[in-house]
């Protein structure tokens, strides 16, 4: 059995396919972890979720933001944007299996053999991995529970800025899906920046990529989200894997276990 990770599909479902079929990839004996951000953007999100949802116990996927933001669109009531391509999942026959296998995704997975964390922004250096495996449990218990339609309607915004153990309610869950799903720049005390999405050198005063500090462990950790680093974090611990695809980049998976990377043009 091979184990590979991908970058941010988006919806680019053909994409998907041929570089899946650069290592023949098969269910029966391989897995795929899913950085994050399966749908949204590209043009086949329907097909995209319906083919890693087909792939069972041979899927890991954590979920990024445009994966939230479909089912805050479905259970959140709010609006999709302007440059959202989620129509052909929200108006097909499945649309409520999909959303409820899509609900019960993780936010952070991690693997003690490999010693490989997956999210889809990032492991912020403030909390251990124990701590980040029990602050994603807790929200994606809420994700699932009957909770979820009042956690999707106030999940968005940027408050608050900053972890404290002693945050509750809503405010505690949105800073951890935050932290999970839309981190780039963040502060050494913990404090996030949400606004800046472009490349490192573009740090707010005050702010660095979250891969730039320090961590008192020696965990991987495999990420997707930030476009704008072209898979390059200057760390072979922190291994970027969306390259763009939906922008006009290419598709990026990797071998989990001899590290190659292997690439198909968009």
């Amino acid at each position: 059995m091979t184990d590979y990770a991908i970058g941010d599909i988006q919806g680019c479902y053909e994409r998907l396919r041929d570089v899946l079929a650069k290592v023949d990839f098969s269910p029966s004996r391989d897995r795929l972890w899913v950085a994050g951000d399966l749908i949204n953007r590209g043009p086949s999100s329907l097909a995209t979720l319906r083919y890693i949802e087909s792939l069972g116990q041979s899927a890991v996927v954590v979920l990024g933001n445009h994966d939230l933001h479909l089912l805050a669109v479905a259970l959140g009531g709010h609006q999709t944007r302007r440059k959202d391509t989620l129509a052909d999942i929200l108006e097909a026959p499945d649309q409520d299996r999909l959303v409820s296998w899509l609900r019960q995704q993780h936010l952070c997975v991690h693997d003690p053999v490999r010693n490989i964390v997956m999210t889809h922004a990032g492991l912020p250096h403030i909390w251990t991995v124990s701590q980040a495996l029990a602050c994603a449990r807790e929200v994606e218990a809420v994700i699932r529970g009957d909770s979820a339609a009042d956690y999707f309607a106030h999940m968005y915004g940027n408050q608050p800025e900053r972890w404290d153990e002693t945050l509750q309610g809503m405010d505690r869950w949105r800073v951890i899906t935050n932290y999970f799903t839309r981190m780039r720049f963040i502060a050494e005390d913990g404090t996030l920046e949400l606004a800046a999405k472009e490349t490192v050198d573009s740090a707010p005063e005050g702010f660095e990529p979250w891969f730039h500090f320090p961590r008192n462990d020696d965990v991987r950790v495999v990420f997707g989200h930030w476009a704008a680093l072209e898979g390059k974090t200057g760390s072979n611990r922190f291994i970027g894997l969306d390259t763009g695809c939906v922008w006009g980049g290419t598709l990026t998976m990797m071998n989990l276990d001899s590290g190659e990377k292997i690439h198909c043009d968009c």
